[in-house]
């Protein structure tokens, strides 16, 4: 090491810290828009629905096991039935963007 500097500086630190941050951001999630899905191809769509449809088996599953295992847990419970009825509407909205506009 010269006398300028500390074990502290170079690449050795720069290294760990730029690892930490890709560890940091892979584990992040972001939420998408689905607001910017409208000009996505059906193909998208219908992985999306498929994704969504998922979410919503696995709450609803994880709710029955709490109710029965848990009593007392009254307030994860309504959180995560409050969340099933919003992945409910949206299910529903990316079902009603798949079908065409049909004027009768």
């Amino acid at each position: 090491m010269s006398d300028g500097e500390d074990e502290n500086s170079g690449p050795e630190r720069s290294a760990p810290a730029a690892s930490l941050n890709a560890d940091l951001l892979a584990r992040k999630r972001f939420a998408a828009n689905d607001r910017d899905f409208d000009g996505a191809n059906d193909e998208a769509l219908t992985i999306r629905l498929a994704m969504v449809e998922q979410e919503h088996r696995d709450l609803d599953a994880a709710i029955t096991s709490l109710e029965m295992n848990s009593p007392y847990e009254r307030l994860t419970i309504a959180r995560l039935k409050k969340k099933k009825l919003a992945l409910k509407d949206l299910i529903q909205e990316l079902k009603d963007s798949m079908l065409p506009d049909i004027i009768a």
